[in-house]
C-alpha cells in the first residue's frame, strides 16, 4: 500500500520537473509554442461530453439532426480553442522586485505583464503556485485578475514563508478561460531572483546595554560623515571642487593635485553584537538582533551591527543601513 502511495506522489513531481525543464528560471519569460498548454476546463469537459453523447446517439439513430448538432457543437469547440490559446501566447513577463520581509508577514514581487498584440487579451488571471503550502500560509489574496491587457501592466503578487533566509518563488501561473469558459489556457513561468525573510523581531532591554559612546566621547567616534572639522584624507582632485580643498604641498612637491577631505563624528553609537544577545538560541539571537535594529530607525543615531563569523561588523544609520542590516541577518547560515 505504501509503494502504491509513494507511486502517486511521484507521478506529479516528475510532471512538475517536466515543466520546469521547458521553462529554464529567469527573470523574464516570453510566453511560446513550448510553455503554452491548453486542455479542457471543469466545465469545458461536460461540454466534450456532450459531444461525445450526441455523436453517439447520431450514429446509433442514423439521425442527421443530432449529428448536425454535433458537428455544431465541435466547430466552437475548435474555434474557443484557437481565441483562448491566443489569449496567452506571445505575453511578455518581467519581474522587476521582489521586496524583503518579516517572517510570517508577506513580501511583495512586482511583476510588468507585456502584449504587443494588437487586440486586448482579456481575463487573464496571475498567480503563485502555493499549493506546497499550508492553507494558513498562504495569502488570502494571491491571485490578480486582469478582464483586458493591451501593452503594459504592473501587478504585485505576495508570498509567505514561515522560514527566515532564502526562498525560490514558487511558480507563477497564468491563466485563461475567455471567451465561452470550454478550454484553459495557461502557462508555467519560474523566476530566477528569491526572496528573502528575516526572523520576526523578539523584544528585549537593549536601550543602554549597548550604547557605545557616550556625549563626552562622542568627538572619538568611530562612525563619521562628510564635514569640516578633522582631517580625513587625501583624493585625487576632481575637476570642479573648490580649489580651497587642493593640497598646494603636494603640489609644491611635483606629486599632483590632491583635494582634501574631512570629517565630523556623528555623536552616539550603538554597537549591536550578535554574541552579546541574552538570548540561548542561535535564531532568538537573531531576532532580538532585528528588534533592537528596528529600534534604532526612531534614535538617528550611528550603528554598528556584528553578526557572527564577522569580527569587524559594518558602521553605518539612516532607514537604508538598517534595511541592509535585514537583509544580512536575513542571509546568516
Amino acid at each position: 500500500m505504501a509503494a502504491v502511495k509513494h507511486s502517486k506522489r511521484a507521478k506529479p513531481a516528475r510532471l512538475e520537473r517536466w515543466f520546469a525543464k521547458r521553462a529554464p528560471r529567469a527573470d523574464s519569460a516570453q510566453l511560446n509554442l513550448r510553455n503554452v498548454y491548453i486542455f479542457f476546463s471543469r466545465e469545458g469537459a461536460l461540454f466534450a461530453l456532450l459531444m461525445l453523447i450526441t455523436f453517439v446517439a447520431g450514429i446509433n439513430y442514423a439521425n442527421n439532426l443530432v449529428l448536425g448538432l454535433c458537428f455544431y457543437l465541435a466547430s466552437v469547440w475548435v474555434i474557443s480553442f484557437h481565441l483562448t490559446f491566443a489569449h496567452v501566447m506571445g505575453l511578455k513577463v518581467e519581474l522587476l522586485e521582489v521586496t524583503m520581509a518579516e517572517v510570517g508577514q508577506p513580501a511583495w514581487a512586482t511583476i510588468k505583464i507585456i502584449s504587443h498584440s494588437g487586440k486586448p487579451r482579456r481575463q487573464l488571471s496571475f498567480r503563485f503556485d502555493n499549493k506546497g503550502q499550508a492553507p494558513h500560509q498562504q495569502p488570502a489574496e494571491n491571485k490578480v485578475r486582469l478582464t483586458k491587457v493591451a501593452g503594459e501592466h504592473i501587478i504585485r503578487l505576495p508570498i509567505l514563508s514561515e522560514q527566515r533566509g532564502e526562498l525560490i518563488l514558487p511558480r507563477l501561473i497564468i491563466s485563461t478561460v475567455y471567451p465561452l469558459g470550454i478550454m484553459r489556457a495557461w502557462s508555467y513561468v519560474y523566476f530566477a531572483t528569491p526572496a528573502w525573510f528575516y526572523p520576526a523581531p523578539l523584544a528585549f532591554d537593549w536601550q543602554d546595554s549597548y550604547v557605545s559612546a557616550s556625549e563626552m566621547t562622542a568627538a572619538h567616534s568611530l562612525f563619521t560623515t562628510q564635514g569640516q572639522d578633522d582631517f580625513d584624507q587625501l583624493d585625487d582632485y576632481v575637476e570642479g571642487e573648490s580649489l580651497a580643498r587642493v593640497s598646494w604641498a603636494h603640489v609644491a612637491r611635483g606629486q599632483g593635485m590632491l583635494s582634501k577631505h574631512f570629517s565630523d563624528p556623528v555623536g552616539h553609537e550603538l554597537r549591536l553584537d550578535y554574541a552579546d544577545m541574552p538570548a540561548a538560541q542561535h535564531e532568538q539571537k537573531l531576532a532580538q538582533l532585528v528588534f533592537a535594529l528596528q529600534n534604532t530607525l526612531a534614535t538617528d543615531k550611528a550603528l554598528q551591527l556584528v553578526l557572527p563569523n564577522d569580527e569587524k561588523g559594518e558602521f553605518g544609520q539612516g532607514h537604508a543601513f538598517i534595511q541592509a542590516s535585514l537583509l544580512r541577518i536575513a542571509k546568516v547560515p
